[in-house]
């Protein structure tokens, strides 16, 4: 008896063979709801479509009625999507009476296994031809068995539906039970199949195991399993829902199918509407109460920048000797250390430093206590010009406003925009990520970018970074983090190790003052090369891989790197390893896999930076395929 609790092994063995009954069937889109419910559109013969719904733990059958799916995908639908769309049910089958359901799957030139769980807390398992887990909704570690990717899938307990006869004389003549106890325990049926079966055999269900005759029992079984999966009667009763009707039972409905009888006992599921909408703002109300916010807005940056000159002119000497302090202190030392040592300082002028922005190589300065940033690099006359540019262009841009309010609004509806683009940034012209704990990497593109990072850019309490093999990207750490694993990948995934296909290479690490141009008597070093001398910190088999995909938050950006940092930072993403594919085609590839994970409403926001050519920019030299998502 299927309850709102959950499923039998008989109604496993119900739905099973109805859903064979409408093979063959194709996979169509599948979506995911929630952590444990998802959906299959089907396709089958002469235009048919069906929609298989599974809640991993609890259900699986037909359903005419489905929740709204979510705006975003999960990445395990969109595995699955990947995986399966297109492809052909071969079989459909149950193993034994287990509350385990495995859909076999033809798609092109391999065969994939879709396994659904029933029992305890369920689990949805994406198997490969060989019953390898590729990827399960949940990764559980058992006593006996584990179920996470790499490992070979194990199915629990017989595959026979029925124990043959001479198990079942085995089962009756050890029990110390009475038959019905036995048989529902014994065979896996429960207790009131358990009855049928002592009904259907002609012996009381107080019978003694050991007493009943074993032939008669087995015969009923059989009878039991026929009735269920070829001559159905479905029916809800008080209890729950039933394949087919048992002695006295008193139906409260009958249903065509089964997947009817348990839609009719779980909680609908309705199509919500979502919250009221508030009346709309007229369009030319909403665009002149923009144009004043923003006119507001010019005003307010006019004043602070103007402001930000005075208060740099009035702290003229006090600005020159912070410029002068730190851009000396970089040389030597790493911008963490640099704030460690000014936290720890009781120096009035440290004090005065309120934060420090390694990437942009600035410091907050309060002055007169308000902060305001300083570019360490610059001369205070530079520093001043980036203020009066600013101001400049607020007030040509609150010109432009204020001349945009004089004209009527135009009657063209102008394109909403829904998120904010990063802003280019001096490092995005190489190779760059940050580590999963906020550190900034630099790579080379070529020999010339090589040479630039390090003669330019490469300060003291940097790291250089190196992968063991020709032909490989200068990598720059710009001071220090834990996540020394992700700065080796990066390094030996952009490094001749992937254009010749190898799946790992090893990488080295060493300080600055380490790293010279000057080659020994006889030697000559090329553009692009340096002569490393001293004691490498050694990074062994570092595997290849790198991670494409796109941000929203705090601006949307196409960002690359080493997988951990990018799923650190990104909402969606595609992971590549050495492959048989030229980088302009699987940069059309990855494109298109994260168009397919962005609703049609967020597009809008999204396409200026999400295009071939970001994309482009973090594919490897080399050959490349997908892996994952």
């Amino acid at each position: 008896m299927a309850t709102t609790q959950g499923m039998s092994g008989v109604d496993l063995l119900a739905v099973t063979a109805e859903l064979r009954e409408h093979l063959p069937l194709w996979i169509n889109k599948i979506y995911q709801y929630d952590n444990k419910m998802l959906s299959i559109r089907l396709n089958g013969e002469e235009h048919a479509k069906y929609h298989l719904l599974i809640e991993s733990g609890r259900r699986i059958h037909l359903a005419t009625v489905l929740p709204n799916p979510p705006k975003n995908p999960p990445s395990f639908a969109m595995l699955l999507r990947k995986y399966l769309e297109g492809g052909r049910v071969l079989e459909i089958r149950q193993q034994g009476l287990q509350r385990v359901v495995t859909f076999v799957i033809g798609k092109r030139d391999t065969t994939l296994h879709l396994v659904i769980e029933l029992f305890d807390e369920g689990n949805v398992i994406l198997c490969d031809d060989q019953m390898t887990i590729i990827k399960p909704l949940w990764h559980h570690r058992f006593k006996d068995r584990e179920v996470i990717p790499g490992v070979v899938y194990t199915y629990s307990g017989s595959s026979e539906t029925a124990p043959d006869q001479e198990a079942l004389k085995t089962l009756l003549a050890t029990s110390d039970r009475d038959v019905v106890r036995t048989v529902a325990v014994g065979c896996m049926l429960g207790g009131q199949y358990a009855e049928e079966v002592c009904t259907g055999a002609g012996i009381s269900k107080e019978t003694p195991a050991t007493e009943a005759n074993p032939i008669a029992i087995g015969a009923a079984l059989e009878r039991l399993f026929t009735r269920v999966s070829e001559d159905r009667d479905p029916v809800v009763t008080s209890g729950g829902a039933w394949p087919i009707v048992l002695t006295g039972m008193t139906p409260i409905s009958h249903h065509p199918t089964f997947s009817e009888a348990l839609e009719a006992i779980y909680p609908l599921v309705t199509r919500h509407e979502g919250p009221q909408k508030k009346a709309p703002i007229p369009r030319e109300e909403r665009i002149r109460l923009q144009q004043e916010a923003a006119l507001k807005s010019f005003d307010k940056k006019i004043v602070l920048n103007k402001a930000i000159v005075d208060l740099i002119y009035e702290n003229y000497t006090l600005v020159t000797d912070v410029i002068k302090t730190l851009d000396a202190a970089s040389k030597t030392l790493s911008w963490q250390e640099i704030g460690s040592m000014l936290k720890e300082s009781d120096n009035d002028v440290a004090r005065q430093i309120a934060g420090v922005h390694p990437a942009e190589a600035a410091v907050d300065l309060l002055l007169d206590g308000k902060k305001v940033l300083i570019h360490v690099h610059e001369s205070i006359e530079v520093n001043l010009e980036r203020y009066y540019a600013q101001v400049k262009k607020f007030k040509k841009k609150r010109d432009g406003a204020v001349s945009a309010m004089e004209r009527p609004v135009a009657k063209k509806a102008t394109s909403k925009v829904h998120l904010t683009p990063l802003k280019k940034r001096w490092y995005h012209r190489f190779r760059w990520f940050f580590t999963s704990d906020n550190c900034l990497v630099l790579g080379g593109r070529d020999a010339g970018q090589n040479e630039e990072l390090v003669k330019r850019y490469m300060e003291g309490g940097d790291t250089f970074v190196h992968a063991d093999v020709h032909g490989a990207s200068v990598v720059i750490v710009k001071g220090k983090t834990e996540q020394m694993d992700e700065v080796a990948q990066f390094a030996a995934s952009y490094s001749g190790a992937w254009r010749s296909g190898h799946f790992s290479a090893d990488v080295y690490a060493v300080r600055p003052d380490q790293v010279s141009k000057t080659p020994e008597a006889g030697e000559f070093v090329s553009r692009g090369s340096f002569i490393v001398r001293g004691e490498r910190t050694y990074f062994k088999s570092v595997p290849l891989g790198v991670a494409i995909g796109y941000q929203t938050e705090p601006n949307a950006a196409v960002i690359g790197g080493p997988v951990n940092a990018v799923e650190a930072w990104t909402t969606q993403r595609v992971l590549l390893k050495p492959g048989p594919y030229e980088p302009n085609d699987i940069a059309k590839k990855v494109l298109r896999q994260l168009r397919d994970t962005i609703p049609e409403e967020d597009w809008k926001g999204l396409k200026t930076v999400l295009n071939t050519e970001q994309v482009a920019g973090y594919v490897p030299p080399g050959g490349s395929e997908i892996v994952g998502v």
